[in-house]
Formats: C-alpha cells, sequence, structure tokens
C-alpha cells in the first residue's frame, strides 16, 4: 500500500481511482496564526492586496485551481487534488484579506499598481485544457507563491504578519512537492 504522499509508485493509469489512490495533505499540521498587525501600515496593507487580487495570487490560484477541477473530471485523482488544494489557498486569501483590512486597506480583489487600485481579472490566468500543461502551470504558480512571500518576510518589519507569511509558505511548499512528483509522474 502506497503512502499518501508517495507518488513514485502509483501509476497514471490509476489517477481515476480515488479508492487506490489516497489525496496527499495539502496543508501543514500546524494551526495558522491569528490575523493581527502591530500597527497599520499602508505598505504592509498594499502587499497583502497583492496576496489577494494581484497577477499572482491566491484568487489567481483558486480560480486556476477550480478550473483545473472541473476541466480534470474523468481524471479524478487530479481533480481532487486541485480542488483541495484551492480550498488551502481559499484559507490563505482569507487571511490575506483579514491583514489587510487590519493595515488599513479595503481587502476587494485587487492590488495597488502604477499609482492607483486594479482589479483582479481572470485574464492573469494561463489556461489550458492539457493535464501536463496545467500541473506545470501550478508549480510554477506555487513556486513565485513562494519567491513573492519570501521577498515579503524580508521587508516587512512586523512578527504579527511574518507569522502568517511564514505558516502560508509551509502550505505552498507542500503544494511545490505535490506539483513536482505529479508533474514527474505525467512525464
Amino acid at each position: 500500500m502506497n503512502h499518501p504522499n508517495d507518488f513514485q509508485n502509483r501509476r497514471t493509469d490509476n489517477w481515476a481511482s480515488p479508492e487506490s489512490s489516497p489525496i496527499p495533505a495539502c496543508a501543514s499540521p500546524e494551526p495558522y496564526p491569528t490575523a493581527a498587525v502591530s500597527e497599520k501600515n499602508n505598505l504592509y496593507g498594499r502587499m497583502m492586496l497583492d496576496n489577494i487580487g494581484g497577477q499572482n495570487s491566491e484568487m489567481s490560484a483558486v480560480s486556476m485551481y477550480v478550473y483545473s477541477n472541473i476541466l480534470l473530471k474523468d481524471q479524478e485523482y487530479l481533480a481532487r487534488i486541485f480542488r483541495k488544494i484551492s480550498i488551502v489557498e481559499m484559507e490563505h486569501l482569507e487571511l490575506f484579506a483579514q491583514l489587510a483590512r487590519l493595515l488599513g486597506q479595503d481587502p476587494r480583489l485587487w492590488t495597488h499598481r502604477g499609482g492607483r487600485m486594479v482589479y483582479w481579472s481572470p485574464g492573469y490566468n494561463r489556461y489550458g485544457t492539457d493535464p501536463g500543461f496545467l500541473l506545470q502551470t501550478a508549480l510554477a504558480s506555487e513556486q513565485s507563491a513562494i519567491q513573492k512571500y519570501e521577498e515579503q518576510c524580508r521587508r516587512i518589519d512586523d512578527p504579527c504578519i511574518l507569522s502568517c507569511l511564514r505558516r502560508i509558505i509551509a502550505d505552498e511548499e507542500i503544494h511545490v512537492k505535490i506539483f513536482q512528483s505529479l508533474c514527474q509522474e505525467w512525464k
């Protein structure tokens, strides 16, 4: 029997059979910190808004994973992974929205760019129908999110926000491992 995180022994023709392929854990077992900030800060708030509604944002991840889940219904294992990860990304979206609000920002699906507010757009996503493409796109998105959040950790001097970012990074690292394994199998 395969361990839930053991992707190497599963064959791609089993992906339609959820009974033979358990879904791996898609989030760290650690609880999420309570959204809190030391003080209002517009710069930090705009960073959180970008995490909500920027091009490389949690909303982009949620929408792409929901799309992938729907598109891959005939490959139930992959569809279920995308669905489960989308739920984790929704948790991140909510946490970033709470932080943005506490930092003095209106937590809409938007970002601050070029001196003005720009709403999130589904046009930010890279759509495709090939499962390999969807997996590669998801992997690249997760890796970019980690880089973005690590950069924010270097720029933010608020321990409350940093604990939230680090907890979210832990989930994104799990997603990277899952998508790396699935991309390797898909070849």
